[in-house]
C-alpha cells in the first residue's frame, strides 16, 4: 500500500526505467515496461541506506533518539546528505576550524 501510493505521486515519463530488486510487490505495481530487475542496478542505493540507517541513530527504533516526526525524519535526513556531499562537508569544516 506504501509503495503504491508512493509511485503513484511520482510524475514519470513513459521512457523512465525504475531498478528494484525482485520484491515482488513491485510486479504488480510498476508496468513491464517501466522495470528492471536486478542487485547490479541497485547494489548502490542499497549501499547508501545501509549508510544512512548505521550512522543516523534516529532512524534505529531500538536507540533512545529514535524520531517518528516526520519533519525531524525529514531533517535528519537532509543534514545528513548535506554532510556528506563533499562541498558540504568542506563549508562546515572551515567555519568549524575558522575558530581557531
Amino acid at each position: 500500500e506504501t509503495f503504491k501510493t508512493l509511485f503513484e505521486k511520482l510524475n514519470l515519463s513513459k521512457d523512465a526505467k525504475i531498478y528494484t530488486d525482485d520484491w515482488d510487490v513491485y510486479d504488480k505495481i510498476i508496468p513491464k515496461e517501466m522495470h528492471v530487475i536486478g542487485k547490479k542496478y541497485t547494489v548502490n542505493i542499497e549501499q547508501n541506506n545501509s549508510n544512512i540507517w548505521h550512522y543516523l541513530g534516529r532512524m534505529t527504533r531500538k536507540t533512545k533518539v529514535v524520531s517518528k516526526s516526520e519533519e525531524m525524519i525529514d531533517i535528519t535526513l537532509r543534514i545528513s546528505w548535506y554532510l556528506n556531499e563533499a562541498d558540504g562537508y568542506s563549508y562546515f569544516q572551515n567555519k568549524a576550524l575558522s575558530i581557531y
